[in-house]
């Protein structure tokens, strides 16, 4: 048996209005949003009392997702800092490929994102940069150079 896709990343979020504003803003389309509770859940995920609202959302090609969860109970824990630099363990960060770097970092900057370090420049191939968005949350941006 082998992996059909990769279906979607969860991030665990605090204030799930803005993270979700922010990812529209990267280009993401909202698929929805809703609250999910109830036995399969707790089961699934091994936590009782599982009370949470998910959003989904979806690249514009279709082939990936990420999928958003507030937890109301039981409450969400931190397991790192909040602005974690890029060498802590776990998962750091999702990257995705742009258009135009610099006026996708200009909107995501009106969203409160900051610059992990610099748009860079790799070889004739990419200019590449992270961003911080709400939360903590790393996004890497790749634009191809012609």
């Amino acid at each position: 048996m082998t992996i059909r896709r990769m279906d979607n990343v969860l991030i665990v979020v605090d204030d799930l209005d803005a993270v979700v504003a922010f990812f529209v803003e990267l280009g993401m389309e909202l698929e929805g949003r809703s609250p999910v509770e109830g036995r399969w859940v707790e089961r699934i995920i091994a936590l009782d009392d599982v009370r949470q609202d998910v959003a989904m959302l979806r690249v514009p090609d279709g082939h990936g997702r990420i999928e958003l969860a507030k937890f109301h109970t039981p409450k969400a824990v931190s397991g790192a800092p909040r602005d974690a630099p890029t060498n802590t363990l776990g998962i750091r960060r999702i990257m995705f490929a742009v258009e135009d770097i610099d006026a996708v970092v200009a909107r995501l900057r009106a969203h409160g994102a900051e610059l992990v370090g610099e748009i860079v420049r790799y070889e004739d191939v990419y200019r590449l940069c992270y961003v911080r968005g709400p939360e903590g949350i790393i996004v890497g941006l790749a634009e191809e150079l012609g």
